[in-house]
């Protein structure tokens, strides 16, 4: 499985500089509404401490790389086009973004937290940022609320005199989403209601809306331009602010990101993505060493730049999901090299999932899997954890 993770945002908050400071592609960036049109896909990478010192040994990574023990495993990063009120109406970009976006496994909202822009993308002072988080909630319910109205109509209609399941409409009518027949039903249930869906009300329908949007779009908010003073205020009261106490926020600043991978790159610094400091290797100038420092300070205030923590909360923290590193009797070799791949899987994965995951002819065959730390046989049921290495046995 390839994992997309989407960056998603109101026009000129930095989402562009975001993508392209996690990736280093060169897409266009620029304080005006719709710089993206196109979504712009590209390679990212989220950090997995690599297993192959566990086994004395030093990895030939096939995708991706590592750097000092640390694996750098490819995720696409996905730079949806700009984001307006009134979306899910078909304003701005509408269908085309909201079409682009559930490409997306899971969200990375990128908002300016300083401020200056308004909920249209414009230049302004004092904008509060919950209002931003606020508008793109309320853009997905809608649009959720919109394609469960049609499966609720879906449902009256095509009542023939058998019994009626309004999880199985419900699913149908909304599987671009990734959703199913029983978390349907879970979370109708879980929100107290009946399974007949002439009992629910306006608001029944719409927190029913939320709910699926939560669960099959989650989102974490990349609070951006957090390297100024009206940021961190901003951060401070939103962050404190029991409404979205449900979120997720991570501190960042795509702009230091960017002018650390590039002095990287020429030689100035020595930094490896998501560390929190870096060493000054170069000569520079007084000023470019004043700017390094400015961004030093900002990174041991808050951990780090912050975009590659955003990447790999949102994929681990948020989604749940796990590295795998397929293994062999030996716990490390294999014909082709040593440690060679590491697979992100969902959470929960067995070692039937895995076995599939490497091939459909592999997961016919399943024999068993073999925990290649503990040296003991796992069987097909076997939940896997983070970070795991596993030999799988095959008939095939």
């Amino acid at each position: 499985m390839s994992y997309k993770i989407g960056l998603v945002g109101k026009p000129s908050v930095g989402k562009s500089s975001f993508f392209n400071a996690a990736t280093m592609n060169d897409v266009p960036e620029g304080a005006y509404p719709f710089t993206t049109i196109d979504p712009s896909i590209g390679e990212a990478y989220v950090r997995v401490e690599c297993a192959a010192p566990e086994f004395d040994e030093s990895c030939t990574p096939n995708v991706g790389y590592c750097d000092d023990g640390m694996r750098f495993v490819p995720v696409k990063l996905v730079d949806v086009a700009g984001l307006i009120p009134g979306a899910h109406e078909g304003k701005g970009l509408g269908n085309q973004f909201l079409t682009d976006l559930n490409e997306a496994d899971v969200l990375v909202h990128i908002v300016d937290f300083s401020g200056k822009t308004d909920i249209e993308g414009e230049a302004t002072e004092g904008h509060d940022p919950r209002d931003d988080i606020d508008f793109l909630e309320n853009e997905l319910d809608m649009w959720y609320l919109d394609i469960l109205e049609k499966g609720i109509e879906r449902h009256r209609s095509g009542y023939d005199g058998d019994e009626k399941h309004i999880e199985i409409d419900l699913a149908e009518q909304m599987s671009a989403f990734k959703t199913n027949k029983d978390e349907i039903k879970q979370i109708i249930l879980s929100l107290g209601l009946d399974l007949n869906p002439d009992t629910w009300e306006e608001e029944d329908r719409e927190a029913l809306a939320r709910e699926i949007r939560k669960r099959t779009k989650p989102i974490i908010i990349g609070a951006n331009k957090m390297d100024t003073p009206e940021a961190q205020a901003n951060f401070e009261a939103v962050t404190t602010d029991p409404d979205y106490e449900h979120l997720t926020f991570v501190p960042s600043s795509a702009h230091a990101e960017k002018a650390l991978k590039k002095a990287a790159d020429a030689g100035v610094v020595d930094y490896r993505p998501g560390d929190a400091d870096f060493d000054i290797v170069g000569d520079i100038s007084d000023e470019q060493e004043a700017g390094l420092e400015q961004i030093r300070e900002f990174m041991l205030q808050y951990d780090g730049t912050g975009v590659q923590a955003a990447l790999e909360r949102a994929l681990f923290d948020v989604m749940g999901a796990i590295a795998i590193f397929p293994g062999s009797a030996n716990g490390s070799k294999d014909e082709k090299g040593v440690f060679r791949d590491c697979f992100i899987l969902p959470e929960d994965s067995t070692t039937e999932d895995f076995a599939y995951h490497l091939h459909s002819d592999i997961g016919d065959g399943l024999l068993h899997g073999i925990d290649c730390r503990a040296k003991r046989q796992i069987g097909s049921g076997h939940d896997l954890s983070h970070r795991d290495v596993v030999e799988i046995v095959s008939t095939n």
